[in-house]
């Protein structure tokens, strides 16, 4: 069963890929030099950055090249439970 959202998965694919562009080219970084440091082949970053679609593995290279891999790990760790109802939220 899947959970409502207000996004898709293709639009999340592509804020991912918008985030990875926006920080390698604030690290004046071009797809070549973000290959050679990431293993990462130039075209597919190309790929990810235009459609979104990329290994996962291969999305990690990337961003631990741009960013922390801690911040991606935070997305792991288990979330306190949201209110189901306005009482729970008001606390009553």
């Amino acid at each position: 069963m899947q959970r409502l959202s207000l996004l898709s998965a293709a639009e999340v694919q592509q804020q991912l890929a918008d985030a990875v562009r926006r920080k390698r080219k604030q690290m004046k970084l071009s797809r070549a030099a973000l290959a050679e440091k990431s293993t990462v082949p130039a075209p597919t970053i190309k790929k990810f950055e235009t459609t979104g679609q990329i290994s996962l593995r291969q999305f990690i290279l990337l961003w631990q090249c741009v960013d922390e891999l801690e911040r991606l790990a935070a997305l792991c760790k288990p979330q306190p439970a949201k209110p189901r109802s306005i009482d729970e939220v008001l606390g009553l």
